[in-house]
């Protein structure tokens, strides 16, 4: 394993407080709050450490508030049930005494039954395509963005189109991306899915925003993600490259909804993805207005 996968691998196993109680740490990766592929990552795996012999199936998650990237979160398990085939979990995510997050999840005894899937899009294949940092515009690139896109990370991207983050051009509101970690990672299932919920929160919502030719370098422009549903449907590798292909039925009322389907090499559909995310960008009038009004605020 190299550095930023080992270290991340540490950050999703927790400290245990109590038997229902953990406690886990943040990292800095580029932008200003708690990354919440993170929270999402640690969340499921304090409720995998209270189940045994069953394997997560699906989750439901909502980011209630910012998370500050120095402190701690601590993590309290709800065991809300324990069923013959079906096992229930909540998650609380609490830093400096306030609930920043919730997670419901349901894990399930294996069982065999009817099977069908949709077909994985062709795409080129990952060695076809370049890594996300060589989307990057030539010359001076602004530093919100250099600093998010071109650090060192414990995933590897191959986009197949330009990232929506990347370009203010209009466009159609899907695309795709390759993905995989950059070294092999245990044999450990629980683990496995505890990587791929927290990289599903990469670029999801930014789907949302491709219709609109929106300029992230921008101050005037505010995304954040305010829900995020996932499904499991087969064991996966995350060290082997997946496809994420993403779309987006709609954008109203400052919120946009993303969705995904993540395939494996060999074209199984692994799981999929749901998210809500807010997207609000304001016109230079309005900030001036917002910068007045909070500059008169009362503290």
């Amino acid at each position: 394993m190299t550095g930023p996968l080992e270290d991340l691998i540490a950050l999703l196993q927790l400290e245990r407080l109590e038997k229902n109680l953990f406690r886990g740490e943040s990292r800095d990766i580029g932008s200003p709050r708690v990354f919440g592929g993170q929270v999402l990552g640690q969340a499921l795996s304090a409720a995998q450490q209270t189940v045994d012999d069953r394997n997560a199936h699906s989750l439901h998650a909502y980011f209630l508030r910012a998370g500050d990237v120095n402190a701690p979160i601590v993590y309290d398990v709800d065991r809300s049930r324990d069923g013959r085939t079906f096992t229930s979990r909540r998650v609380v995510a609490i830093q400096h005494g306030q609930q920043i997050f919730h997670l419901a999840v349901s894990f399930q005894r294996p069982e065999q039954g009817v099977e069908h899937q949709d077909e994985m899009p062709d795409v080129p294949p990952p060695e076809d395509l370049p890594d996300a940092a060589g989307y990057l515009p030539a010359g001076e690139v602004p530093e919100k963005l250099s600093r998010f896109v071109s650090r060192q990370r414990p995933f590897e991207f191959r986009p197949v189109q330009t990232p929506a983050f990347l370009t203010d051009r209009k466009l159609p509101p899907r695309q795709q991306i390759w993905f995989r970690t950059v070294g092999p990672v245990p044999d450990e299932p629980g683990l496995h899915k505890t990587l791929l919920s927290y990289v599903s929160d990469y670029g999801l919502i930014g789907t949302a925003t491709m219709p609109h030719g929106i300029d992230f370098t921008k101050a005037n422009v505010q995304v954040a993600s305010l829900d995020h549903a996932m499904w499991f449907h087969r064991d996966a590798r995350i060290d082997d490259w997946l496809l994420y292909d993403c779309d987006s039925p709609s954008a109203s009322g400052a919120r946009g909804l993303a969705r995904g389907e993540i395939y494996s090499r060999d074209g199984r559909l692994v799981a999929c993805t749901a998210q809500e995310g807010l997207i609000r960008v304001w016109s230079l009038a309005e900030m001036r207005r917002q910068s007045k009004n909070n500059g008169n605020s009362k503290p």
